[in-house]
């Protein structure tokens, strides 16, 4: 079975948000929806869908120009389409008649090779194929995504018993391969696994919430990010999701489970519902938006008591005030043994969700790490319950439990008696049952550091070299936001002689970060400045540009692994990479002049070298480069970042040979294949000699542009500062001709000057400082 061509049927939000991501893959896809009989066009529905996944924020498209892949049509003039289609998913109306209905319909069109499958959150999926033919029940299997898929890794892959095993297996391979998904077998129980775990979650903490008197938003505060989960916790959650849709699931699985597995609803909330304050969907839930009188947004928080919204400013908590800036493993402890009527909430909260989810092993899923993952990749978690439990030490949750009066799962009852205190132990995990079983790593986790150190050849606070097997190093960073220093840079210089000495392959500069780098450490970089560390400094930007450069110009091939945020130097480091494996999330940008500065570890001159070198032979001369200059000062001077890998190589980050990865965690181990390809007959390259600049010439050019957009209001006095400095590095510097060449030292010299120039001006240290205490850009 190979999936080539896809089709989605029904075009609302996630339908076609579905269709996008497939086309973000590449994958041609049919989108079909009903015809509309008041509506001229028959296709309104799946054009409709197409426009709004276009306009979608966050954007679902990864490069608009992907939306071509989308044929749109409808049900009644282009089923027969449907034969040429190697995946058919639904997503259409939750009633289990229309999926039936449609069903019907496929079947006596889908090819004998298709594989069917539903997106459905709830309706189980044995239901749905009772009445077609045994060939059809074995190609049937559920494919439920989150929202948006595009952002939410989680693709839960749910067979029934008589889905062939064959049809999981290609379609779960294609969904993590080639749309980028973290897949998770489920079992086809009511709520499948995130949503079973993670809706019993939300309810209990409503339930919780009120029993002890909090706030939604002091729930918030505490089951965030301070506890390692999504920034929306628990209630802004609830607003994105609807609270009608939670209240739809909840009520759905009470009904369905257990009388032991409480979704019972908060009267609150059955009121809130009942009024139609439904979340985002209807401008209002927990939380509403508005303006103040200067038209500034300001967020106010419902009142549960009064029904009214309130302006409560910024709401802090103690428990979690005193935790930040702290490890998770420590945030995790303090937080769970907090004292007053915040720790108890997150006790009664978190000793829930432990013993549900042990409730839960081997029913909605056979791998205790599959409801780990789901509870990551669908709602945000940086750990699941059971590594959340490992953290804490399951003899104390057990102890916690029984100390409530509940009666123990049989995971934990079998762990009691064991006395194991963690479900992971290096390759151990434990069954459903309670029985020792081997860690099934995913198999794109190369370097999992948590769970095997013996890999780690030499290590630094704020980096790692790990041998990733086949004579390949990874440099793995591992500070915050993966900000560059000196332990960040020695690391790679410490790798380069590691590759020559003990004779490896090469190198790959990765990590499993959240981010691959946000750029330069800029405390550092402005504490120097103001202590007019002048000679330091100089002496700093030399070195970060020797090792920025040092990803090409080494006798082995080096390949860079970048995703999430790849900013300032960790763009350049990118950029002078042998090759780019880059994830297709991955945001590039030399973002530099925010804070004041131009890129002064290679940045500069690189783009400049592309672009010059995009142009036709004819046009390397004289006023004919401008386009080129034009091009990167453009870039530079607006600190354009993509918005996606595919935008990067729009952009110019990425080149032709450079390769695009759907799987953010396939990324280093396809980089670490790409240093195996190029390793044979690599050739140490040479620094070039001969890139023409057009020296006064273009400096006249540009600030003549800028000139005019400053009188129009458009860019500051500083900017033009800012902006003098890069256009005398893209000219090549004052003085040369129209027939200037000049090198790659020659560019990169003057970058590290003008960096120097710009970071002893006041009104750089004002922006770097700004920067660091708003996190947003100065305008001076």
């Amino acid at each position: 079975m190979k999936i080539k061509k896809a089709a989605v049927i029904g075009a609302g939000v996630m339908g076609a948000a579905i269709a996008a991501q497939l086309a973000n893959a590449g994958i041609p896809v049919l989108l079909l929806d009903i015809v509309l009989p008041d509506k001229p066009d028959r296709n309104f529905l799946a054009k409709a869908g197409v426009e709004r996944a276009l306009k979608a924020r966050p954007a679902a498209f990864m490069d608009a120009e992907r939306a071509k892949l989308i044929e749109v049509g409808n049900l009644e003039d282009d089923l027969k389409k449907l034969g040429d289609c190697d995946w058919i998913l639904e997503a259409i109306i939750e009633k289990l008649d229309a999926k039936r209905d449609l069903w019907a319909k496929v079947e006596g069109v889908a090819k004998k090779t298709a594989i069917i499958s539903s997106n459905s959150s709830g309706i189980p999926m044995h239901l749905q194929i009772e009445g077609r033919s045994e060939d059809f029940q074995r190609r049937f299997v559920g494919a439920h995504f989150f929202n948006p898929p595009r952002y939410l890794h989680l693709l839960e892959v749910i067979p029934t018993d008589k889905t062939d095993p064959e049809v999981v297996k290609t379609l779960s391979e294609f969904a993590e391969n080639t749309l980028g998904k973290g897949v998770v077998v489920a079992n086809d129980v009511p709520g499948f696994v995130a949503n079973r775990i993670g809706v019993y979650g939300i309810v209990r903490a409503m339930q919780h919430m009120e029993k002890f008197g909090l706030t939604p938003a002091e729930v918030d505060q505490l089951t965030g990010p301070a506890l390692g989960r999504a920034s929306s916790a628990t209630f802004r959650t609830a607003d994105l999701s609807g609270l009608d849709i939670i209240s739809h699931v909840a009520t759905d699985l009470g009904a369905a489970t257990p009388d032991d597995e409480d979704f019972t609803l908060t009267e609150n909330f059955k009121n809130i519902v009942a009024k139609g304050i439904l979340g985002d969907k209807s401008g209002s839930g927990f939380y509403k938006k508005t303006k103040d009188e200067k038209g500034k947004t300001k967020i106010l928080n419902l009142n549960l008591q009064t029904g009214e919204y309130e302006d409560q400013g910024k709401v802090k908590v103690a428990a979690v005030e005193a935790v930040k800036g702290k490890p998770l493993a420590e945030r995790v402890n303090a937080l769970y043994t907090a004292e007053g009527k915040e720790g108890d909430f997150l006790r009664a909260s978190m000793n829930d969700g432990f013993w549900y989810a042990a409730k839960m092993a081997g029913n909605v899923s056979n791998r205790l790490q599959d409801i780990d993952n789901a509870l990551k990749w669908g709602f945000g978690w940086e750990q699941g319950p059971f590594e959340t439990m490992d953290t804490i030490g399951v003899q104390q949750v057990i102890k916690n439990l029984e100390a409530e009066g509940r009666t123990l799962p049989p995971l934990l009852a079998k762990m009691k008696e064991t006395g194991a205190d963690k479900f992971y132990n290096g390759d151990e995990t434990f069954t459903p049952a309670g029985e020792k079983t081997k860690y099934e790593a995913p198999y794109f986790i190369i370097a999992d550091l948590k769970k095997d150190a013996s890999k780690v050849v030499k290590k630094r606070p704020g980096a790692s070299i790990v041998d990733l097997g086949d004579g390949v190093l990874l440099v793995e960073w591992h500070a915050k936001m993966n900000a560059l220093g000196e332990d960040q840079l020695k690391a790679v210089q410490d790798a380069h002689k590691l590759v020559q000495d003990m004779g490896y392959a090469g190198l790959v500069v990765g990590n499993q970060g959240e981010h691959f780098s946000a750029g330069a450490n800029l405390p550092l970089i402005l504490s120097q400045a103001q202590a007019e560390e002048w000679d330091e400094l100089d002496d700093m930007i030399k070195q970060f540009q020797q090792v920025s450069t040092s990803m090409r110009f080494s006798p082995h091939p080096t390949v860079a692994a970048p995703f999430g945020m790849t900013l300032g130097g960790g763009c350049e480091f990118s950029l002078h990479a042998d090759r780019i494996v880059a994830s297709a999330e991955t945001y590039m940008g030399l973002v530099e002049v925010g804070v004041g500065l131009i890129p002064g570890g290679g940045g500069t001159k690189e783009m400049l070298l592309r672009f010059t070198d995009q142009l036709h032979p004819g046009q390397k001369l004289g006023a004919s480069l401008l386009p080129a200059v034009q091009r990167a000062f453009e870039l530079i001077g607006t600190a354009k970042v993509s918005t996606s890998a595919l935008e990067a190589r729009k952009l110019g980050f990425l080149q032709d040979h450079d390769t695009v990865v759907m799987n953010k965690n396939h990324v280093i181990q396809k980089a670490k294949r790409a240093v195996l390809a190029l390793a044979p007959d690599y050739v140490q390259p040479v620094m070039r000699q001969d890139i023409p600049v057009m020296g006064d010439a273009a400096i006249g050019a540009i600030k003549s542009a800028l000139y005019g957009m400053h009188e129009g209001g458009y860019i500051t006095d500083y900017d033009l500062v800012v902006s003098g400095e890069l256009a005398r590095v893209l000219s090549g510097g004052t003085g040369n001709n129209r027939t200037a060449k000049v090198s790659e030292q020659h560019l990169l010299d003057l970058e590290r000057e003008a960096f120097l120039t710009l970071l002893g001006k006041k009104g750089t240290q004002q922006r770097i400082e700004h920067m660091l205490k708003t996190g947003k850009p100065l305008r001076n």
